[in-house]
């Protein structure tokens, strides 16, 4: 199981996605850190000023006239301002520089920057405030025909603690967002995999279904990634080019063996006229072995092609009884008594009539064969099987995967045959898609062919 998860093309690309996923996001947690530690004035310090210098500019209170008569903080930076003078301040100042409003009670006109407030728009600069270091921020607000100038004051001391704050938690917040994002992108990855492979899965289990008897089947390339249809279309063409050496095979097969049975019916016609030929009795016997061979050849031809079956509403009951009534004349010679017996009135059944007969004749002729003199063979029959039973030795065990391979037979068969019996009741209990079973009784063996 393991093995295979491994091999699988789903799991290679949850562990490829992911293990380029935790390298960017590791990339990326590492310059992030590298930024903030390194430089949290150009990072953090300087988005904050920007911060304080926006709140004051949104709180400039104008009259109906235009003129600004108040700054209007939101209740938390008007807190900080009030609470902290000493270290964070602002100023309004008019074109001129002078002052309008400021924080708390500093109404000091000396300016925090020499020279025009508008060099310094948009820009931090350092300066000293009762000789203290602070990093002033200067935002240029026009309204109507005048202008203004806002600046804000942080001290450094106090930027550098704030900057300590936020850069404290950075690490741990990039772990966390790097764990919960993997185990998200792991379980939605998981998803889009089993979707993206779906048309790869339906295929496969179409190109599972392909038998010898529907080669004429190709698989759909509807819905098929790009990358996948050359496979498909290599497939659709290997199909196609086994699909054409089955049939020459079984064109063959059904020629040589129409082209055969009519030289037999000769010779046999010829020695019968001859009357000085020794041996007829043997020449009989192998003629007549060559003919049922070349029978079965014709047999196993028309049954491995599905168009071959005409499929009806049959009687099993109906079909082994002429089977019973074709053989009778067999078992007599045999000595072996035809038994059929109907456990339960099955209903009529989906099946070729003539594969049938053929399929219950091959069987119960082979347990004529093995049947000791004074035996009987039985056919059961009932709503889901027909049995076929036997008083003869027996398979033994070793023989049973071989029992339907065709040309095989037993080394220790002492009845004629080609080996060719079972191997087509095979072949039509796969046309029919029932199963046919075997098995070895205390005396005798049991044929099933599960309806």
């Amino acid at each position: 199981m393991l093995n295979h998860w491994i091999r699988s093309l789903s799991a290679r690309l949850w562990l490829t996605s992911i293990a380029a996923l935790a390298v960017c996001l590791t990339v990326l947690a590492t310059l992030v850190i590298y930024v903030f530690s390194h430089f949290p004035e150009e990072t953090l310090g300087r988005s904050e000023q920007r911060e304080k210098v926006m709140h004051v500019v949104n709180g400039l209170v104008f009259d109906d006239a235009g003129h600004l008569v108040s700054v209007r903080l939101p209740e938390r930076e008007a807190w900080l301002f009030n609470v902290a003078p000493t270290e964070i301040q602002y100023r309004v100042l008019d074109e001129r520089g002078s002052v309008l409003f400021a924080s708390g009670d500093t109404r000091d006109s000396r300016p925090w920057l020499e020279g025009d407030p508008a060099t310094a728009n948009g820009r931090i600069m350092q300066a000293s405030i009762d000789s203290k270091p602070f990093d002033i921020m200067t935002q240029q607000v026009p309204h109507g025909q005048a202008v203004y100038y806002i600046q804000t004051a942080t001290s450094q001391r106090l930027n550098q603690a704030l900057i300590g704050v936020k850069i404290a938690p950075i690490p741990d917040i990039v772990r966390i967002t790097f764990f919960i994002a993997t185990i998200i992108f792991g379980l939605t990855l998981t998803f889009t995999v089993h979707r993206v492979l779906k048309p790869l899965r339906k295929a496969s289990r179409a190109a599972a279904l392909i038998t010898p008897r529907n080669l004429t089947t190709r698989l759909s390339s509807e819905g098929i990634p790009s990358e996948i249809r050359p496979l498909i279309s290599a497939f659709n063409e290997t199909l196609g080019r086994l699909e054409n050496g089955f049939t020459v095979q079984q064109q063959f097969l059904a020629s040589a063996a129409h082209e055969l049975q009519t030289p037999l019916t000769l010779i046999r016609g010829q020695i019968e006229l001859q009357p000085d030929i020794e041996g007829k009795e043997m020449l009989f016997r192998e003629i007549d072995l060559m003919a049922r061979q070349v029978r079965q050849l014709l047999h196993l031809a028309e049954v491995s092609e599905s168009q071959n079956f005409t499929f009806t509403e049959v009687s099993s009951v109906d079909v082994a009884q002429d089977v019973v009534g074709y053989l009778e004349r067999r078992a007599d010679r045999k000595r072996v008594k035809l038994q059929l017996e109907t456990l339960k009135a099955p209903s009529s059944i989906w099946a070729d009539k003539s594969a049938l007969f053929i399929l219950l004749k091959n069987i119960v002729e082979n347990a004529i064969n093995v049947s000791p003199p004074n035996s009987v063979v039985t056919l059961i029959i009932d709503d889901v099987s027909i049995q076929v039973r036997d008083e003869g030795p027996g398979i033994r065990q070793e023989y049973l995967p071989f029992l339907f391979r065709r040309f095989w037979r037993a080394p220790d068969a002492r009845h004629d045959g080609a080996g060719l019996g079972l191997a087509i009741c095979k072949e039509i209990a796969l046309a029919h898609e029932w199963r046919l079973t075997v098995s070895s009784l205390v005396s005798g063996t049991r044929f099933i062919v599960w309806l």
